[in-house]
């Protein structure tokens, strides 16, 4: 028996990369099941999609990586993608409200045991939103995969993108 019953990563995944996976390898380390939530429709999105509008990045593409990967390496389906429109959890200045988004998630997977990231800032937010749930940092300095979304989209090739890309 793992420590968890239940843990949850979730994120825009603008694209879904090898830390990303990461992530998910090391909460299926320690939780029977894992819930990635892939949240849509979200200011940030919104900002990077007017910048860049590769196919990569959308949300159907998104999804398919992201089923893609599970589907390959864990087959047993002890990992779960649920995706999550996000657009109506805006704040009066249009900015996303993650607390808005909590009952979103709750309704999508129910209570989750352990939360996972790579941000210590989250801390505050996972405390209030899912104060019974451990959250759990997983390589906060990136040493592993020293990437992440923003990096990927910056790059000047396809080549050098793909090579973080899952």
């Amino acid at each position: 028996m793992k420590e968890y019953p239940v843990g949850m990563y979730g994120g825009k995944f603008m694209p879904f990369h090898k830390g990303h996976f990461y992530c998910i390898e090391k909460a299926l380390e320690q939780c029977e099941k894992v819930y990635v939530i892939l949240f849509y429709g979200g200011a940030d999105e919104e900002k990077i999609l007017a910048k860049d509008r590769r196919d990569y990045l959308s949300v159907a593409e998104r999804k398919r990586h992201i089923e893609q990967a599970i589907q390959e390496k864990f087959p047993k389906g002890n990992v779960v993608l649920k995706l999550i429109d996000v657009s109506p959890c805006r704040d009066t200045k249009g900015e996303e409200d993650w607390d808005a988004e909590t009952p979103l998630v709750l309704n999508a997977i129910g209570k989750m045991n352990a939360v996972y990231s790579s941000e210590p800032s989250y801390e505050a937010y996972f405390k209030r939103a899912y104060p019974w749930a451990t959250h759990i940092l997983v390589d906060p300095p990136r040493e592993v995969y020293p990437i992440s979304g923003t990096k990927i989209r910056n790059m000047n090739t396809k080549e050098e993108q793909e090579k973080w890309m899952i």
